[in-house]
């Protein structure tokens, strides 16, 4: 079993997001492209973001997230229609990154397991373009999603 989901069924997932497949996501072999799996967790944490605030944080100050890192395991096609469901939390955070969970379920698979994911990503000052320490509001509000 890959690192990334070793413990998948145990955790408590902070954003949960329902999201339907369409036709213009699927590729040439007939399977939903690699690439939009990565856009559906974008949706997912982009969600996660503006429940803790970081949206605000950028709009007040210019600090903001950065992808550093993206993995994802796929383990089955997704097909349309279907309607996927992806969740997100907040794995750990350190001074200036935090990592972020992703599990993908798919509808039309009995919500098996159709991918899962991780991303590093770094607060930094888009001004300067250098990584800031993540603020201590911030660092709260993530952990308390997460209760």
């Amino acid at each position: 079993m890959a690192a990334i989901e070793s413990d998948i069924g145990e955790l408590d997932w902070a954003v949960s997001t329902d999201i339907t497949v369409n036709w213009g996501d699927m590729d040439s072999l007939g399977h939903v492209n690699h690439s939009v799996f990565a856009k559906w967790m974008e949706t997912a944490r982009m969600r996660f973001f503006s429940k803790i605030g970081m949206m605000d944080l950028y709009e007040s100050s210019n600090i903001g997230p950065i992808l550093a890192r993206i993995e994802v395991d796929y383990k089955a096609p997704v097909l349309f229609p279907d309607v996927v469901n992806c969740k997100t939390l907040v794995s750990k955070i350190g001074r200036s990154s935090f990592d972020m969970r992703y599990v993908i379920h798919s509808s039309n698979q009995k919500n098996d397991i159709v991918a899962v994911g991780k991303v590093v990503c770094v607060l930094i000052d888009y001004e300067s373009g250098k990584p800031v320490e993540i603020p201590d509001t911030l660092r709260r509000s993530m952990l308390r999603i997460e209760e």
